[in-house]
């Protein structure tokens, strides 16, 4: 028996979890909500991404957390919704909602970097990855002060623990958005490297 074992026992119903999976993948929550709250145009805001990180630079916390709830559900339903055909399309499907929040057809393929989804996709395949995901993310966090080293390595982290777990199908889906998240966060990376990145708590 191998990861990739069901993937082909029935094509349509994976391209249905796959298409799905991007759609609701693609909705941006953190534009429409700060349209909404009356908060401007969150691309032309901070970094111009479109997640929770960035809403939070508006100064409104509510809209970042419904920001954060909603990039993390619209993983985790397609998902659970994908379960009725099987383990393997609901990875699928996991997988294409991750892709749709990193490249949304809506906004020219220009997207999150997919911290949020990730955490979605880790709730509604295997939810003892979120707790692997925020004990290292706190660790690291509490250690370093930055953010995006704490969640660079926890999605690193997260693969190895679903091999230690006996969960190979987990841990080949979250190693290939572990490897999609690093490349969103190269800008990040090379602050880290060069000691420019913001702090966690940092002014200005």
């Amino acid at each position: 028996m191998t990861v990739f074992d069901g993937f082909f026992a029935d094509p349509t119903h994976l391209l249905i979890a796959l298409v799905g999976g991007y759609l609701c993948g693609t909705i941006a929550f953190g534009l429409i909500l700060t349209k909404a709250f009356g908060l401007g145009d969150l691309r032309s805001i901070g970094s111009g991404n479109i997640g929770a990180t960035n809403v939070l630079r508006t100064g409104n916390k509510k809209v970042a957390a419904l920001t954060l709830l909603g990039d993390l559900l619209k993983a985790t339903i397609p998902i659970l919704i994908a379960w009725r055909w099987g383990a393997p399309a609901a990875a699928v499907a996991g997988f294409g909602a991750f892709l749709g929040h990193l490249f949304p057809v809506w906004l020219g393929f220009r997207g999150g970097k997919g911290v949020a989804t990730y955490i979605g996709v880790l709730l509604g395949f295997a939810p003892i990855g979120v707790l692997v995901f925020a004990a290292v993310w706190l660790g690291i966090a509490k250690l370093s002060r930055y953010s995006s080293l704490a969640a660079l390595t926890a999605t690193l982290v997260v693969p190895i623990a679903y091999i230690l777990l006996g969960n190979p199908l987990a841990a080949a889906l979250t190693a290939l958005l572990t490897i999609f998240v690093y490349i969103k966060h190269a800008p990040n990376i090379r602050r880290l490297r060069a000691g420019t990145e913001g702090k966690i708590g940092a002014k200005g």
